[in-house]
């Protein structure tokens, strides 16, 4: 491309739209976002898992009937191949200084691999959303039988007799979880699908332009998602209430933070320009848990706010969704590691309906770079 044509963009792309897209948006101004026509905070207020998922694929929320054959269906393909299963003992071993997300990576790609998922170039619609399905369907079987090799633990078979949420919970802990917590990691599962054009789905779309198989595509999202500017806080936020201790402690410790200009981890989004609205549905359901942990977090959270307005005039800064949803997930059962985790396996829904989409342009995604170097062309230096 000759200079003249290229456009200058603002740094990381803010603002730039890059495509039209049908699966849903971030309104950041009025703190709204929604999966296609509907509000998200809505549907995880009042529909499962499932549904959300059909409205993502499909383009619609099943209906009964619908719902009980989607959901047999995509707990049809939970267990993994007898080549995939036989792997992930070397995997855990392998992946055990970085942790199940970075295992998923590798064991992702062999499960794709090992079914022969072909180029979504060559593939029909109905191909892709298979390939997609099993994929989806495949990662909390993945993760947790990382995480509990990882352990020194047996991995735990799924059910199929049990909800997506549901059966996350029990592979991950060895038991079948109470419905109340269950309930509860649901919603925030549902609250995490899908977010606009954030890092790892732009990822996913660019390696879905090149006509790649799905799994290669989410596992570049998986990697972009690893990084801690994306995915990787609501481990930190929660580090941020066990350092601060005690009510007592935050107005100290806040405001020492502030005034050295460091991040408070949990606080600030780059999109939402008032108060997160997945942060305020959690909070209601950490607050319907109750104890020392949610009453510190809505005392930390009010103070903050208090604080920046004395000493930051002007600026307003609200808790983001990884500030509670690390009180959610501490009180489920979750550990810290799995956090990030978690929050994969409810994206990867996310990120297949975007791939495809995605899927059905022909046209790759290809932009082009300022060159900003030596002048060009100079004499190869003699040896």
């Amino acid at each position: 491309m000759d200079s003249t044509t290229v456009a200058a963009v603002p740094r990381g792309l803010a603002g730039v739209v890059v495509t039209d897209t049908a699966l849903g948006d971030v309104r950041g101004g009025e703190g709204f976002y929604h999966y296609r026509q509907y509000s998200a905070v809505e549907l995880a207020r009042t529909r499962g898992f499932e549904d959300v998922w059909h409205l993502m694929f499909h383009g619609r929320l099943p209906d009964a009937a619908e719902r009980d054959a989607f959901t047999a269906h995509t707990a049809s393909l939970r267990r993994l191949p007898d080549e995939v299963r036989a792997a992930l003992p070397a995997i855990a071993r392998a992946s055990a200084p970085s942790g199940p997300l970075a295992g998923l990576r590798t064991a992702l790609s062999l499960l794709g691999a090992s079914a022969g998922m072909r180029p979504v170039y060559d593939l029909d619609a109905d191909a892709r959303r298979a390939d997609a399905l099993a994929a989806c369907a495949a990662v909390p079987t993945l993760l947790t039988a990382l995480y509990r090799l990882g352990r020194g633990l047996e991995p735990v078979e799924p059910r199929e007799d049990l909800p997506y949420a549901a059966d996350y919970l029990r592979m991950l802990t060895g038991a079948e979880p109470d419905p109340g917590r269950a309930r509860a990691v649901e919603r925030y599962l549902v609250a995490t699908v899908d977010h606009g054009f954030n890092a790892s789905t732009f990822t996913g779309r660019v390696i879905a332009s090149t006509g790649a198989d799905v799994v290669a595509a989410l596992t570049g999202a998986i990697g972009a998602l690893s990084g801690p500017l994306h995915g990787g806080a609501p481990s930190r936020a929660l580090d941020t209430l066990d350092a601060i201790g005690s009510a007592d402690r935050i107005r100290p410790w806040i405001t020492e933070r502030v005034l050295a200009g460091e991040r408070i981890m949990g606080f600030g989004h780059p999109v939402y320009r008032t108060e997160d609205p997945r942060s305020r549905m959690l909070r209601s359901v950490a607050e319907s848990f109750g104890g020392p942990l949610v009453e510190l977090a809505v005392q930390v959270e009010k103070e903050v706010v208090e604080i920046l307005a004395e000493l930051k005039p002007g600026r307003e800064l609200h808790t983001n969704v990884e500030f509670y949803a690390g009180v959610v997930m501490e009180l489920c059962g979750l550990p810290r590691t799995m956090f990030t985790p978690t929050f994969c396996a409810a994206r990867v829904v996310g990120w297949s309906a975007n791939i495809l989409e995605q899927s059905a342009d022909p046209k790759i995604i290809r932009p082009a770079a300022r060159y900003t170097g030596p002048p060009p062309p100079r004499p190869v230096p003699a040896v």
